[in-house]
């Protein structure tokens, strides 16, 4: 039996219930239908339940998902989507200047990316303590190089263990390149899209690449719920709305980075870039989350700030009165305040953990501030930080590997230890770059930044 995982009615009722309840809609009296017939809850970490629902069940969910998209909003005011309305909430929206990107900084980007998001694959899904015995029971503790399974009690392995599909693949003793991952398939993706489209690409470009290259086997969560309303006719931004309830989770996030790295000492563009791709699949906290990363990674891609100053730039796009906003100031805030990052973990899950999904883009962004504002945007700190604190940690390495690596400016800034392992080769079911090297990728992605700028520079 086929259970098509980020799709069924029955689970993504779950889901929906649970988001209207974060974005200031009242769904109880839905909920209570729902739970009145026999639905289950959202399944915890995978995207479908074991068995299929009832036919009642399956098209009361439907309805239900219908009438609670109909439910106003108290946090509609605070939290827009619109690229219009987001600007006039951001008072101190930044200035964009012109700046060389160098080929170095660019591998270095990729291979920090990639590695963070290979130290994160074989513990995502597990929970904190979780991560926290494996790492210790190898003396790994404080996280310091990837995950290995040599030493490891087997009553523990029994009790958690590792990510299935990524064991084979991400464990010490078993890396042998970089495999595939959808945190690197995006950035991929969005290379294509700036080659095809340049800078000006329109959100329906974004769309219309997917459905080219962009299996729909290799999309999940928003993205897996947009491509299937692109193909039922749908038509952006409806696509990130309709029945979509992980519109604020963190798949727009981790496409953002080639936003960044394409607008150099440009954090408005790089956000207002970001917001083009990210209303594909998602809206408010999940838009804004994309714009904060790609803002952060303009600055952090001029070589000429520090990390902090690098994330007060991101927060200049983000609507101050958002929920995002929020987590993320307070973890920064908690990670200039304690010299024990665990206990800024700590907080962070005490807070939000109750609240939001594994995957929500508020949590996650909030843990990727606070641990590049702990390392103070050391490579090892930033990535080992973000993938000890749990959540999706693939997703979270990639985007503090990535924004640390900038900041380190070179490959050979990034110790042996992360990277040569990737050997400078990259796995991917995207166009034909299966097999490619970070190299080659830093110089695509750089010499289509410089085809672009001199595209669009004015005539003399």
């Amino acid at each position: 039996m086929l259970r098509l995982t980020w799709v069924q009615p029955e689970d993504l009722l779950g889901h929906e219930l649970r988001q209207a309840a974060q974005d200031g809609r009242s769904p109880s009296r839905i909920a209570a239908r729902w739970r009145a017939a026999g639905g289950p809850d959202a399944p915890t970490h995978a995207g479908a339940s074991p068995h299929p629902a009832s036919r009642y069940l399956r098209l009361l969910a439907e309805d239900l998902l219908d009438e609670l998209a109909d439910l106003p909003s108290s946090l509609a005011e605070d939290e827009p989507t619109d690229l219009a309305r987001i600007r006039a909430a951001c008072v101190d929206w930044p200035e964009d200047r012109s700046c060389e990107q160098t080929r170095a900084r660019l591998e270095a980007a990729w291979l920090g990316r990639a590695a963070g998001c290979l130290l994160g694959k074989p513990v995502e899904k597990l929970p904190l303590e979780a991560i926290r015995q494996l790492a210790r029971s190898t003396g790994n503790w404080p996280l310091n190089t990837y995950f290995t399974a040599r030493g490891v009690p087997q009553d523990l392995l029994e009790t958690h263990p590792w990510n299935r599909r990524s064991a084979s693949t991400s464990l010490a003793e078993n890396i042998d390149g970089m495999p595939e991952d959808d945190d690197l398939n995006y950035p991929l993706v969005n290379l294509l899209l700036l080659q095809r489209h340049g800078r000006t690409f329109t959100t329906s470009d974004v769309a219309r690449l997917w459905l080219e290259e962009l299996p729909a086997g290799r999309a999940f969560t928003a993205e897996r719920v947009a491509y299937r309303n692109l193909l039922l006719g749908l038509e952006p931004p409806h696509t990130a709305r309709h029945r979509n309830p992980f519109r604020e989770w963190i798949g727009a996030l981790i496409r953002a980075d080639i936003h960044g790295w394409s607008n150099p000492g440009a954090p408005a563009a790089a956000a207002e870039q970001a917001h083009r791709d990210a209303t594909l699949t998602h809206t408010a906290n999940g838009v804004y989350a994309a714009m904060f990363t790609a803002a952060t990674i303009a600055t952090a891609a001029t070589g000429t700030h520090d990390v902090h100053a690098c994330l007060r730039t991101g927060l200049t796009v983000v609507p101050p009165r958002s929920r995002l906003s929020h987590a993320v100031r307070h973890a920064i805030r908690l990670a200039g305040t304690h010299d024990d990052f665990d206990t800024v973990v700590d907080e962070l899950h005490a807070i939000h953990a109750a609240t939001y999904h594994w995957v929500h883009a508020v949590p996650n962004t909030a843990l990727i501030a606070a641990a590049l504002t702990h390392a103070d945007g050391d490579f090892t700190g930033s990535v080992c930080r973000a993938v000890s604190g749990g959540w999706d940690t693939d997703s979270n390495g990639a985007t503090a590997g990535g924004v640390a690596a900038l900041l380190a400016g070179a490959p050979a800034a990034l110790p042996d230890r992360w990277t040569a392992p990737l050997k400078n080769r990259l796995s991917t079911s995207i166009g034909d770059f299966n097999g490619t090297g970070f190299d080659a990728l830093a110089q695509l992605t750089h010499a289509v930044t410089h085809a672009l700028t001199d595209r669009e520079a004015p005539a003399r």
